[in-house]
């Protein structure tokens, strides 16, 4: 019982629950470490509030000047709340966020010192960018980057840290970050919506887009997972037998919370409440150990940045209560994986959900305007939506049972099907007084009635309308939403500016009223998305034969997906919305596929050492005892053990055959990896991996897997999937 399995185990079980004390009221503390308005208000001068606020409404710029009285006043709101340091809090192309903290503190000689932080610290800082991912930006030897203070995101103190979100770009300007793009993206799709939101209501000035994501994850003891190299690796298992039960009784889904759980749960909520990350929703998700927090919908770029920055502090909190949080999206073989629904609408300044129907048919044909148009982007850019969703880890998630297929398509329900199907008939030209009344009254006005019943999902959709939001499914748990919300932003936005620049013209030259060109132009859009709307089964063999005679792609691997992104129709999109250039979408591409290769080399590694110097010696060792069974029986009953061995001796030959087939396939596997690391070029490079050294990780799992049936449990060296998922 010595072995580092047992060793964990015995310390998971003799865990003392860490005692959890909520505050009374989450509202009292909600917020309480964010330089957020009322924080602004009590510490700025009425001009540097002002100036913040201005920015923040409009994008307009902070004048340098201002920029010292803001920094004094977020100073000491820092320094009254215990900061000591201050960062510049960004997210680069790794996916993770990165902080590099400066001390407040300077020295004035004589001996004297001050807590200095001016504007120009506040405004920009100089990380060193070299080790970044560039994808060919800038050579390693070029260090320079600059962050640059983004004031729609407020700043925040964590532990003893001011942290001030900011962009990162290079010296030559190119984005190297998530946010930049984004920020880009959500700039363009108020300006877009704006200008249509206009033709319902002159009122509207402004139009964000919002985000609710739900973060799955898994919670696994930190004993056992030190006990597993591939999980503390790679962050899933790239071994291990399915338990004998699983999730197949589904009484984990919304099952009472296990109470250690619910402690970790507490604490991490009451640390969201300080940073005002407005976390409402928490419960057991489908899989043993797999649970879920979802916020209350927020701008988007501020979701982003909370689910960042929540990522993080679950990992922390994590620590503390002994778990070890795991985001991969399919850690386990064989019951669900995780994702992170990105939940997306569009809200004006007026307080409208432009995705939800109003009580007026002039409400719904606004509604039905953008709905339409929505679902007309997605159908032009789906394997640009695609592309936004691919990594390694999310190519084992899309298509197993718990997520959508690789194949993007809308699911609308069958009532918003019928919706659109009579406004297909619509005249094509001025409508009669009789047709527009027919319209409203029978089509467009019966939308929030028959919305009551049409409140059910398809789980097998990409990208699915749940009553006034779309909610795209595919997103993985441990990926940054900026990259696909920058994505769906854009294509909106691209198209709903081809459909004002159409409405305008219809309106201009053939003299139609607005409600007749929108009918038109809208009538045109249904025609062209019809492809892309699907309500059936996404898992089913038909769908994909159905989706190919549709000209839906269907790209099941990364390295396939990512293409999309340096298409030059991707590119031309990216570049007249002033989004990304030519420059910064290349390398984006080359930083995912050598990512891809990356990770794929990594966990052939570990899969490796781990068969090699785990498992084929226990299993040896296994086969000794064996061995020395046989032999003592031929020992005392002489030629006639072979009637009394034969069993042990099956079993060594059948440990004989895994244990030379593991073998085997590590070494072919390396070689496969050998000439994949001597190609140069990315992106065939990242094909190698995966089309050359991935599929041995099947046929070694498993023999490894077999083994772990065959040898005795008391000596196999690694925590199994029932003590990973049933142990809390």
């Amino acid at each position: 019982m010595a072995t580092l399995r047992f060793q964990a185990l015995q310390e998971t079980f003799h865990r003392v629950p860490v005692t959890v004390h909520e505050p009374e009221r989450r509202s009292s503390i909600f917020g309480k470490n964010v330089f957020n308005e009322a924080a602004m208000r009590q510490y700025l001068t009425k001009d540097s509030y002002n100036s913040v606020m201005d920015a923040i409404e409009n994008g307009s710029k902070i004048a340098r000047g201002m920029a010292d009285h803001i920094s004094t006043g977020m100073k000491e709101w820092a320094i009254s709340k215990g900061a000591t340091h201050y960062t510049h809090w960004f997210q680069p192309l790794t996916g993770a966020t990165a902080e590099k903290h400066d001390a407040f503190f300077e020295t004035v000689g004589n001996g004297q010192t001050i807590e200095k932080f001016g504007g120009g610290q506040l405004v920009q800082q100089e990380p060193d960018a070299s080790s970044f991912p560039n994808g060919g930006i800038r050579n390693t030897f070029e260090a320079r980057g600059y962050t640059a203070w983004d004031p729609t995101s407020p700043a925040f103190i964590y532990g003893t840290t001011l942290c001030i979100p900011t962009v990162f770009v290079s010296y030559t300007g190119e984005a190297l970050d998530y946010k930049t793009p984004l920020l880009r993206a959500l700039q363009t799709i108020d300006q877009a919506a704006t200008a249509v939101a206009k033709y319902f209501d002159k009122n509207v000035s402004k139009v964000n887009a919002t985000l609710g994501w739900e973060q799955e994850y898994f919670l696994i003891d930190k004993a056992l997972v030190a006990a597993r190299p591939d999980i503390a690796l790679s962050g899933r298992t790239l071994l291990g037998h399915a338990s004998a039960k699983g999730q197949q009784l589904d009484d984990h889904y919304f099952g009472s919370i296990p109470t250690r759980v619910l402690n970790y749960m507490r604490d991490l909520e009451t640390e969201c409440m300080y940073l005002g990350i407005p976390v409402k929703t928490r419960h057991n998700e489908v899989a043993p150990n797999q649970f879920e927090l979802a916020p209350i919908f927020e701008e988007t770029n501020l979701a982003v940045d909370h689910n960042s920055l929540l990522m993080d502090v679950m990992d922390k909190v994590a620590d503390r209560h002994n778990f070890k949080v795991l985001f991969h999206e399919k850690p386990f073989k064989g019951v669900n994986g995780s994702g992170k629904h990105n939940n997306w609408s569009l809200a004006t300044n007026t307080g409208v959900n432009l995705l939800g129907p109003g009580s007026t048919p002039m409400k719904n044909l606004q509604f039905l305007t953008f709905f339409i148009n929505t679902l007309k982007a997605v159908n032009e850019h789906e394997e640009l939506l695609r592309a936004s969703i691919a990594s390694a880890s999310n190519d084992h998630r899309l298509g197993a049972n718990e997520a959508p297929p690789a194949i993007i398509s809308a699911f609308i329900g069958s009532q918003l099907t019928e919706v659109l199907d009579e406004l297909e008939k619509v005249t094509n030209g001025k409508l009669s007084p009789q047709e527009k009344t027919d319209l409203k009254l029978n089509v467009v006005g019966k939308i929030p009635e028959i919305l009551l019943d049409n409140t059910d999902r398809n789980r097998t959709s990409p990208f699915a309308f749940t009553g006034n939001k779309f909610e795209l499914r595919a997103v993985g748990s441990k990926a940054n939403c900026a990259n696909p919300m920058t994505v769906l932003n854009a294509i909106v936005a691209k198209q709903l500016m081809e459909f004002k620049e159409k409405v305008d013209s219809l309106i201009k030259n053939k003299k139609m009223k607005k409600d007749d060109a929108i009918f038109n132009v809208l009538r045109e859009y249904i025609k062209d998305s019809k492809r892309i709307r699907f309500e059936g089964d996404g898992y089913g063999e038909a769908w994909e034969k159905e989706a190919k005679k549709r000209g839906l792609s269907n790209h099941k691997t990364t390295p396939e997906a990512l293409k999309a992104k340096i298409s030059k129709k991707s590119i031309a999109l990216f570049e007249e919305l002033g989004i990304m250039n030519k420059v910064e979408m290349e390398a984006r591409y080359e930083i995912e596929t050598e990512e891809y290769a990356l990770r794929i080399q990594i966990e052939g590694r570990i899969l490796g050492d781990i068969a090699r110097n785990h498992v084929i010696p226990t299993a040896i060792r296994y086969q000794n005892i064996l061995i020395e069974n046989v032999q003592g029986l031929k020992d005392i009953y002489g030629t006639g053990f072979k009637k009394l061995a034969g069993e042990q001796m099956e079993l060594i030959e059948q440990i004989s055959e895994h244990i030379a087939k593991i073998n085997n396939g590590i070494t072919q596997m390396i070689e496969e990896r050998k000439k994949a690391n001597t190609v140069e070029d990315a992106e065939k490079r990242a094909s190698a991996y995966c089309t050359k050294v991935k599929p041995y990780f099947d046929e070694i799992r498993y023999h490894c897997d077999k083994l772990e049936l065959l040898v005795d449990d008391e000596i196999w060296p690694l925590p199994k999937y029932r003590e990973l998922l049933f142990t809390r």
